[in-house]
């Protein structure tokens, strides 16, 4: 199951980010996922919790958005949403196109809640 090492990756990348803006905790993280990406949502969700204990993050709800898989037809120039097991143009049917998207996973926003500052004035 690399979808943990994937999560381990996403941990290192979160927890950087909110050491960087002086977070105390992170609320909420968005992923992307294209369907071509390779990575299974349902058990990089499964994967998120063993990731995340002990972080910044071990709380934090992880939301994943699908990506739809987009291709450019090389023979009308037309762009269209397509099937990842059928990679063809919507508008002439053509089977040579160039793959614009689908193939992603990538790390959308992360909700942090900052620390406190308490100051006290003699």
């Amino acid at each position: 199951m690399h979808e943990l090492s994937i999560c381990q990756s996403l941990i290192k990348q979160i927890t950087s980010v909110a050491l960087e803006c002086s977070a105390q905790r992170v609320t909420s993280i968005t992923v992307a996922i294209g369907a071509l990406s390779g990575v299974e949502a349902e058990l990089l969700k499964n994967a998120y919790p063993i990731a995340s204990a002990g972080t910044v993050a071990e709380n934090a709800e992880l939301i994943i958005e699908a990506l739809p898989v987009r291709v450019k037809c090389n023979q009308c120039g037309s762009e269209s949403d397509a099937l990842p097991n059928k990679l063809v143009c919507k508008k002439c049917g053509d089977w040579r196109t160039t793959l614009l998207s689908g193939d992603e996973l990538m790390l959308m926003s992360v909700e942090l809640e900052k620390i406190q500052e308490t100051k006290v004035i003699h």
